[in-house]
């Protein structure tokens, strides 16, 4: 197909609709919980979107030492949306970007070690540590339903009503439609949701009409970075949960594409993600991934080709520096934030059991490990002050539930499973060794 300008512009747009809902509702659903104005709100929209231009370019750009070369998008990942409320809540916003630029650093040296570091993490850990993210962010999604904690409506019938209104939408849509459409459900969920809700007088156009065209990008906006070694700890167990995904990405693309994704191409993969986290902690975005409902529109459109995926990044960075596009995204009320979120993070919690089918459930110990993990990480994320009197030096590994749970799987896995494989391991050695003294 001879690609014109006008198909560029249209097949580029496409991915931009495509992965415009996950873009947005991450900085929307953060920046709400750490209470940012209006116009901080705005920034972090525009700065998200700028960023996930900039780092699906990086990522699309084929060179010797970054970039996988294949038709890819990154967006933010939803993996780090419950870790920065957190860290955010309990150490300011400064402290979520001095976590995302050591965990940006992180990814980029530990890229060329990653397929041994990938043994620690099989989907036993994975499955949890997701389903743990999954969970802890549903209270969230139904706080938001009602209102939000603490507005002076919460639960009113008007914002049920909307809520579930957006929520039925969405599965309508679902339901009604494939392809295209299906893929921008959650979209077109909150833009119906808003209009509703305008007609209900809970919308202001006016911070759209003072809102400027046009604004430059300005590195730590919120502030210079501060380390806290718990918040860093828990942000480069998102980095690593996000490049196991991204390498089932870089493998489905690279079968769809016709072209065997080889180790070296991997790296420089991880590395352009690395580079990307990086570029969020400067520029106070967020954490980046490679979008699958992306890769699900190249297999859909039959379009390979990287100009597209190069227009898509360049029509990002674009919307990113019009201030008014993303203060008509923060128009979108509370309630219909949350009709749209409790669909999204229960996908979240969708995708963590999906890991957790490829293991074998047969053994109890894997199902100990399970409970074990998800036990602890929702424990502590309920009661916080559990390990409140311990040492200093051993919160840092238990004041966060991503974090305690997360290490909790690792331990077990390494204790069970490693062990089973070293006796499994022996036992055919022995009888390799009785074979052939038989023979």
């Amino acid at each position: 197909m001879k690609m014109t300008n006008g198909k560029l512009f249209s097949l580029g747009i496409q991915h931009v609709l495509a992965m415009y809902a996950g873009a947005v509702i991450v900085p929307l659903i953060v920046g709400g919980a750490l209470k940012l104005s209006t116009e901080q709100l705005a920034y972090l929209v525009s700065i998200d979107l700028l960023t996930c231009g900039l780092a699906t370019l990086l990522q699309v750009w084929n060179n010797r030492f970054f970039g996988i070369g294949l038709p890819v998008v990154l967006g933010c990942t939803f993996t780090a949306v419950g870790p920065m409320i957190a860290i955010g809540s309990q150490y300011g916003i400064s402290a979520v970007y001095g976590s995302i630029l050591v965990a940006g650093i992180a990814v980029v040296l530990l890229a060329g070690l990653f397929g041994r570091i990938l043994k620690l993490f099989p989907p036993i850990v994975t499955g949890s540590v997701v389903t743990i993210i999954g969970v802890t962010l549903i209270p969230v999604a139904i706080q938001d339903m009602a209102g939000g904690q603490g507005s002076k409506d919460f639960g009113s019938p008007e914002n049920l009503m909307l809520s579930f209104g957006v929520l039925a939408f969405i599965i309508i849509v679902y339901r009604l439609f494939t392809g295209f459409i299906r893929a921008v459900s959650i979209l077109l969920g909150l833009v119906a949701g808003t209009l509703a809700a305008s007609f209900m007088g809970k919308v202001d156009f006016g911070p759209v009409a003072d809102a400027s065209w046009f604004h430059m990008v300005q590195p730590f906006y919120f502030g210079a970075p501060t380390f806290h070694a718990s918040a860093i700890l828990t942000m480069v167990l998102v980095a690593i949960v996000s490049m196991i995904e991204s390498t089932g990405v870089f493998i489905a693309l690279g079968k769809i594409c016709g072209k065997d994704v080889t180790p070296k191409q991997m790296t420089k993969g991880y590395r352009a993600e690395g580079l990307a986290i990086i570029l969020g902690g400067i520029f106070n975005a967020f954490p980046y991934t490679t979008y699958s409902q992306n890769v699900g529109l190249v297999q859909l459109s039959g379009i390979r080709t990287k100009n597209v995926i190069y227009t898509a990044g360049g029509m990002l960075v674009v919307l990113g520096l019009v201030p008014k596009v993303a203060t008509l995204t923060t128009l979108i009320p509370t309630p219909v934030m949350g009709g749209a979120t409790v669909a999204m993070f229960g996908m979240v919690v969708a995708s963590g059991i999906k890991m957790l089918s490829e293991v074998d459930f047969g053994k109890q110990e894997n199902l100990l490990i399970i409970a074990c993990s998800v036990g602890i990480g929702l424990g502590v994320t309920v009661e916080p002050d559990l390990f409140a009197k311990l040492p200093q030096g051993i919160q840092i590994l238990t004041d966060n539930g991503i974090v305690a749970g997360s290490l909790t799987a690792i331990v077990l896995n390494l204790v069970f499973n490693t062990e089973r494989k070293k006796v499994n391991a022996k036992q055919r050695k022995e009888a390799a060794v009785q074979a052939i003294s038989v023979k």
